[in-house]
């Protein structure tokens, strides 16, 4: 028996009795609040429900809000730094922003009310795949609820997760909010110091680690943090038995004697305008702060996203790999899943390693987010098997992926007109590719986190993959401009969500000003900062995220830079370096990364890596990738490592490069921008090399103070 349903055979919380289930103040039983058959009826007819799930479930709390203790706390600020305050929610008369809030428990019980045989969370267990239904999964964790508390969890007090997405992580978030404390990701990647700052910083009682290897680094640390009281292990066993050390097993068994009027007495005091949840920034400069996210964050996000979206309940797929510790990652597979009551799988920890697309290919996904990364990885291992093809497929492949084309910018300006050969190319080349990559049946595609270059954006249009774009912060609870099926531009993050405002803060002469959020989804402030939360939130509630952006004109938003990435020539020009770091990749396939520098500087310049093959740990080796030695092979070389090359200044590389830059520096609107050295580093950027964070998003500055001695060589006698 997996460790998960013997968790259930020995917590099972009969949802049906009304006795297990909270009271709200008055009385009425909790059950009701889960939206009864009644209550639906009341609110809507099934024509209504069918049309609108997200406006049934809303008509139905507004229709008992009367019969049911407020859901919000008293609250006269937008923003608030302490964990145990509440805000003003930023309610509408009207639209979208009018929706009742909602706690956690209260949204789960309304999709649990609807659909608790539907399989939720599905995990691989000696090979096989195990399914964990919703009525489970909320047993579960309610069960992992009276176990934080036996283990005592104080109000608003921290549960730290360390460890790769798995049903444990789901458990664990779910259930310390239910216990009434603050679910708080922490990355894999984090060294025992970063792990020690964030779980003092939220001041946690217990840490759920996944491994060995990651409980090491909280006992280093262990000693620093006055408010842990226990940890649990969700994967493998203990090496060592300590009195404040559990296996899940036996964590899921602790809370047996809490009584469930307990955790119901717990549950009915959660307040919809109070902190459930926290995000940590990536820290790339700095202390991370911790980004404090309500209850009504997280369920009217997942509520307004689905309504954009047109995500169907109960009848979309998912899979879980990303760094769960990172709000888009959170936001989709387990707010928006619990909200729609969404199939999720669990892939490999390797994923990112290289077992993704076996889970694709086993799971095939209705909806599927990876960052830019991700999409740019798919590429070019396919562009390394379209390599190997003889030159008839060659041929073939080509004049499909160019009738693609036409064809998904002939659907995305809305003409909709099927160019001549498309029925041919999509049977004999794109369905199979689609097949192939595990994407047959996936209806959203979509990325965020970083920039994706425009390059990768065609080359998955000529497939007839779409890939739509999302712009959002931790702080605005992840989403606020989202591109859909029906409505996208390319290179576009498309439009606001429906119910959030926008405004472009101090636009220039091109309409390029700094993005500025508002909504139900803009976070309650930064845990203990008052000042940093008064740098990001305005006294009207504006969130102003420090990127650069414009709108068309038919209100699509691009994203044009970042402020604190501008460079700022020693001539004073503003230059925002995304644009040409993607140009020069997009000009020399041999590329993989590329940084720009300048700021301070007299001339602009490129630190670039070339593409390798990753080991098995995702760290870059010195080999060439099959798609960098194909390049070679193309320029008459036989070198077959990054070191080759550099060490032997490979003219036809190095001059690759350079025609690549002056093709770039063609297209500049000026002589500043246009880029005048570059130096090849010896290995590519990663995530364990300090150089990429989490999400895969570039961290200049600690860049920049790694290859601090090779920048000076390219400025040296520069004046």
């Amino acid at each position: 028996m997996s460790v998960q349903q013997d968790s259930i055979k020995g917590n099972a919380v009969a949802v049906e009795e009304s006795s297990n289930l909270p009271n709200m103040q008055t009385g009425s039983n909790f059950r009701n609040f889960g939206f009864a058959p009644s209550l639906r009826e009341a609110a809507a007819t099934a024509e209504e429900r069918e049309a609108s799930p997200t406006r049934t479930k809303q008509t139905a709390a507004s229709k008992i809000q009367h019969e049911t203790a407020s859901s919000t706390a008293p609250a006269d600020q937008l923003w608030s730094t302490s964990r145990d305050q509440a805000v003003r929610l930023r309610m509408e008369g009207s639209g979208p922003a009018s929706r009742p809030p909602l706690t956690i428990h209260q949204m789960f019980l309304g999709t649990l009310e609807n659909y608790g045989d539907h399989p939720a969370l599905v995990y691989k267990e000696e090979g096989q795949w195990v399914k964990l239904t919703y009525r489970q999964y909320y047993q579960q964790c309610r069960a992992a609820a009276k176990s934080f508390l036996k283990l005592g969890l104080e109000r608003y007090h921290g549960v730290g997760i360390l460890g790769f997405n798995a049903p444990e992580w789901f458990i664990s978030d779910v259930g310390c909010i239910l216990a009434g404390g603050l679910a708080t990701g922490i990355y894999t990647t984090n060294s025992p110091e970063a792990c020690q700052y964030v779980a003092a910083n939220c001041e946690a009682n217990v840490l759920v680690v996944e491994n060995q290897a990651q409980l090491d680094k909280i006992l280093k640390v262990k000693d620093q943090l006055p408010h842990l009281k226990a940890i649990v292990q969700y994967k493998g066993s203990l090496k060592q038995k300590l009195p404040f050390l559990y296996t899940w097993e036996e964590f899921m068994k602790l809370g047996e004697e809490v009584s469930e009027e307990q955790l119901n007495a717990v549950i009915d005091s959660l307040r919809a305008n109070e902190c459930c949840s926290l995000i940590y920034t990536s820290g790339t400069t700095g202390n991370p702060k911790g980004v404090m996210l309500s209850h009504d964050n997280l369920t009217w996000t997942a509520s307004a996203t689905q309504d954009k979206l047109k995500f169907k309940e109960a009848g979309e797929v998912l899979i879980s790999y990303l760094p769960l510790s990172h709000m888009a990652a959170q936001m989709f597979e387990i707010w928006i899943s619990i909200w729609m009551a969404s199939t999720v799988y669990f892939a490999e920890p390797d994923a990112l390693k290289g077992s993704l697309g076996t889970t694709l290919e086993e799971v095939h996904p209705t909806c599927f987010l990876g960052v830019p990364r991700v999409w740019e990885k798919m590429q070019e291992k396919m562009k390394a098997v379209g390599a190997k093809a003889s030159p008839m497929r060659k041929r073939v492949a080509d004049w499909a992926k160019s009738v693609g084309l036409q064809y998904s910018y002939s659907a995305m300006n809305g003409h909709n007109v099927v160019p001549w050969g498309y029925t041919l190319a999509n049977n004999l080349v794109l369905k199979k590719v689609h097949a192939a990559l595990g994407l047959d049946r996936c209806r959203i595609s979509a990325t965020g986190a970083a920039p994706i270059s425009k390059e990768t954006l065609n080359y998955f249009m000529s497939l007839n993959i779409p890939i739509m774009e999302m712009y959002g912060m931790s702080e605005s609870s992840g989403p606020h401009y989202v591109s859909c099926n029906e409505e996208y531009r390319i290179t576009s993050c498309g439009k606001a969500l429906p119910g959030c405002k926008i405004k472009l803060d101090n636009p220039d002469e091109d309409g390029n000003g700094e993005i500025c959020l508002w909504g139900r989804n803009i976070f309650m402030g930064y845990l203990n900062m008052p000042d940093k939360t008064a740098e990001a939130v305005d006294q009207e509630g504006w969130l102003y995220s420090g990127d650069l952006g414009k709108h068309d004109q038919d209100g699509f938003l691009y994203i044009t830079g970042r402020i604190k990435e501008l460079i700022i020539t020693a001539g004073g020009e503003n230059i925002p370096p995304v644009p040409i770091e993607e140009a020069l990749k997009a000009e020399v396939p041999i590329i993989s990364n590329a940084m720009l520098l300048g700021d301070k500087l007299k001339f602009l310049s490129m630190l670039v890596t070339l593409k390798c093959v990753v080991n098995d740990s995702g760290e870059p080796t010195d080999k060439l990738s099959p798609e960098a030695l194909d390049v070679c092979r193309q320029l008459g070389i036989t070198a077959t490592k990054v070191s080759e090359i550099i060490a032997n200044r490979e003219p036809a590389v190095y001059n690759s490069i350079q025609e690549g830059m002056e093709r770039v520096n063609a297209r500049a609107t000026s002589n500043a921008q246009k880029a005048q050295k570059f130096t090849i580093l010896e290995r590519d950027f990663s995530v364990g090399g300090g150089e990429l964070g989490p999400t895969m998003k570039l961290r200049r500055p600690i860049v920049m103070k790694m290859y601090q001695e090779k920048i000076n060589e390219m400025y040296a006698g520069a004046k």
